[in-house]
């Protein structure tokens, strides 16, 4: 693994295009949302920092479930980049949610524009521009629940579909790549 498309392909071939972590990611929003919905909006936030913790150990048991690793080789060069994507996303949160102490309905389009964001630097870390659309799509959405003052549910289901949706289109393309 000496090039970029080969330390990409190992990442793919180890997370299933990083599928089921977005789909896992997608499932604890709706739980937020439903959270949001039927509960109060502080718990939505608690449900959505509780269950974001176990994306990670979900999504490789998952991926092992459906037959890949649920982890890249040892010395993937583009591990570190994936890690420090998520120190960075870890530290952004208490951002969003000191913002919800200000208005209860800027968390969840904060916490989407910080993920969108962390996709981004997935199109690197998977050799994909479906993640520059996924980011594009969680950041458009974020600032439209952020100017129309979204009830926090709606914010939250709405980046669950999203979420859903590209894990499913992810794979999609893994199947059709294999």
């Amino acid at each position: 693994m000496d090039n970029l498309t080969d330390l990409q392909q190992d990442m793919r071939r180890g997370y299933l295009w990083g599928a089921t972590g977005i789909i896992t990611s997608g499932l604890v929003w709706l739980t937020a949302g439903l959270v949001a919905c039927f509960s109060l909006p502080q718990h939505a936030i608690w449900t959505l920092f509780i269950g974001a913790s176990f994306i990670v150990p979900v999504s490789n048991l998952i991926d092992r479930a459906l037959g890949a690793a649920g982890k890249h080789s040892a010395g993937n060069k583009l591990a570190p980049l994936a890690m420090e994507s998520t120190v960075f996303m870890l530290m952004c949160l208490p951002l969003a949610y000191g913002l919800s102490l200000f208005r209860m309905d800027w968390f969840f389009p904060a916490v989407l524009m910080i993920i969108g964001g962390r996709y981004l630097i997935f199109a690197s870390v998977y050799g994909t521009r479906l993640y520059w659309l996924l980011g594009a799509c969680l950041g458009a959405a974020a600032f439209i629940a952020y100017q129309l003052a979204l009830p926090p549910y709606v914010t939250a289901l709405t980046g669950a579909a999203i979420e859903l949706v590209f894990g499913a289109v992810l794979l999609v393309v893994k199947r059709r790549s294999d």
